[in-house]
């Protein structure tokens, strides 16, 4: 085969490829920042090694981002006021991110604060935290329509939530890893104003201990998918996959309904969790 028709392979090999992942991004529910990190990526495998620091920088004052903002895989952790890692409410958090924001290539470290906020819909890509605080980040948008990405990057050491999902909107984790956590994904259980929230965990690996991969409330009509998931180091199945609960708007602890698919509000099967 000459060289001219070489090229012509590869290239129908890539656009085949290329289309069946943004298929499949598609059928996950995936759109916008999501669907196109998501066609930028394999459809599947095993977690990427944890990226080595390039400097560091003390926060002491939370740093708004608004459009892109690339951190060049530096750590950033904080100081001073945001100088916090216990799991005390309404802590600062090291990066606020505005409406439609993308934050990259950013390494939190000790102390974390209150992780990140999400005003509105955005973009995490590629975003590491060694150790988390309070929250890894906080979904905060109030638009039904508010799309929150998180492509990419890992979670360590969360004694909680690692993503907190307080707002209104659809929240996809795509090829993440997560290790030593209490919820990975949590719709919030007792907002003063509730909303109804769609979750989408796709490509993920998850190592014990942990407690549970999403917590949603179905009395809020929350749904969450489950796709491609691997649980590492945990041969009793003792991390739950889908915790359902009735929240509610009045600040009392919400009460756990049940857990595990049930085709209406968590949508998955046990196809869609390995054990390895």
């Amino acid at each position: 085969m000459t060289s001219t028709a070489h090229g012509r392979a590869r290239h129908r090999r890539s656009l085949t490829r290329r289309r069946a992942v943004i298929g499949g991004a598609t059928a996950l529910g995936l759109t916008g920042a999501a669907l196109v990190t998501t066609s930028l990526m394999s459809s599947a495998g095993a977690a990427t090694a944890w990226p080595e620091a390039k400097g560091e920088q003390a926060v002491s004052k939370t740093i708004e981002v608004t459009g892109s903002r690339d951190g060049g895989l530096k750590r950033y952790y904080g100081s001073g006021a945001l100088g916090g890692d216990g799991q005390n409410e309404g802590q600062d958090p090291i990066f606020k991110l505005k409406d439609g924001a993308t934050l990259k290539n950013v390494i939190i470290g000790s102390p974390a604060a209150d992780g990140i906020h999400c005003m509105g819909s955005c973009t995490l890509q590629n975003v590491w935290w060694e150790d988390v605080g309070e929250d890894a980040a906080t979904f905060k948008g109030t638009s039904a329509g508010s799309t929150y990405a998180v492509q990419g990057g890992g979670a360590r050491k969360a004694d909680d939530k690692v993503f907190q999902f307080n707002g209104a909107g659809k929240l996809v984790v795509n090829k993440f890893q997560v290790s030593g956590f209490g919820k990975l994904v949590r719709t919030c259980g007792n907002c003063s104003k509730q909303y109804q929230r769609d979750i989408i965990v796709n490509d993920t690996d998850i190592t014990a201990p942990g407690k549970s991969i999403v917590g949603i409330n179905t009395n809020y009509n929350d749904t969450a998918a489950l796709r491609d998931i691997r649980i590492h180091g945990d041969s009793g199945k003792k991390i739950k996959t889908c915790v359902r609960y009735t929240g509610n708007n009045t600040g009392a602890e919400p009460v756990e309904t049940g857990s595990g698919p049930d085709g209406k509000y968590c949508k998955f099967t046990a196809s869609d969790i390995t054990y390895q």
